[in-house]
């Protein structure tokens, strides 16, 4: 894997030396030029795509793991979702004999390269172009994936076991002690064994943070396509409700911030431990 190849931070050693890889594919901050001559609503509107400072929230609460941050913000290409995830509103190259069925994703707008916000309106001035589109797939998603297997594979290599994170922030769901604040994904069961969602559970619970299970969210594309329980790949994903460690406006590290990466940090602790006392029994299983 060439980090300098990739329009993704690298952070901590490859191959790596803990079985937990860290991801956060949506808190870019690069607009790039075409992005900001191509778009007719303010940049700043774009904002709300983002999931704000989950990055710094990740580094914060970083050990010897290594973690996989994205650069290019989301408006401009969604590491979560399928390459073939394309709207057909929006772009020349999307291909329906591919996607029969359209998420309630794509079909909001929210697809590969994400069309609409709500109270936004349309993104784009204008259509992309299938060549458009592609060199984007072709120079961020694809290196991005393909980086995040080679690091869990090297993972698995070395431990019997790899396990990812994925690590997102959401909107307010509701009033605080009445919804949940942070989110665990596991595609319902799909994506990793429940021991290790047990271990990412305990932590919220002990801190006394409200927290879910898939709902409602339930982890996407990159749960889907790097998660291989049977395997002994396990992948998760958790959303921190963006109040718990941003300021009131929503923009900067607020004074929640050192807590919430205390929490993370426990949880990436709680999942290495489960990882490596649990190999014998994975492979029994």
């Amino acid at each position: 894997m060439s980090r300098s190849a990739l329009s993704a931070n690298c952070h901590g050693p490859v191959p790596p030396q803990s079985p937990v890889i860290l991801s956060v594919p949506h808190a870019g901050r690069d607009y790039p030029a075409a992005l900001l001559a191509a778009i007719r609503v303010p940049v700043t509107a774009l904002l709300a795509l983002e999931d704000r400072h989950a990055d710094l929230l990740a580094l914060a609460a970083r050990g010897a793991e290594t973690a996989l941050i994205q650069r290019p913000a989301r408006a401009w290409i969604d590491l979560n979702r399928a390459e073939h995830e394309r709207d057909p509103k929006l772009d020349d190259g999307a291909d329906l004999a591919r996607q029969p069925a359209m998420s309630a994703k794509l079909r909001s707008g929210l697809g590969l390269i994400p069309r609409r916000l709500a109270n936004v309106g349309e993104i784009w001035g204008k259509r992309l172009s299938d060549a458009d589109v592609t060199a984007r797939i072709v120079a961020d998603h694809r290196p991005y994936h393909g980086a995040l297997a080679d690091l869990l594979a090297a993972a698995h290599a070395r431990f019997g076991v790899a396990v990812l994170l994925d690590v997102h922030s959401m909107p307010t769901l509701g009033p605080p002690g009445e919804a949940a604040q942070i989110v665990f994904g596991d595609r319902f069961g799909k994506s990793a064994r429940p021991r290790f969602v047990a271990r990412l559970e305990a932590e919220a619970e002990a801190a006394g943070i409200a927290h879910a299970l898939n709902s409602p969210y339930s982890g996407g594309h990159i749960l889907d396509r790097h998660a291989r329980p049977a395997g002994g790949i396990h992948a998760v994903q958790i959303e921190f409700d963006r109040s718990l460690y941003l300021d009131s406006a929503l923009e900067s590290p607020g004074p929640g911030f050192a807590a919430t990466a205390a929490l993370l940090r426990q949880m990436i602790a709680a999942v290495t431990d489960e990882a490596i006392a649990s190999t014998g029994a994975l492979a029994a299983e």
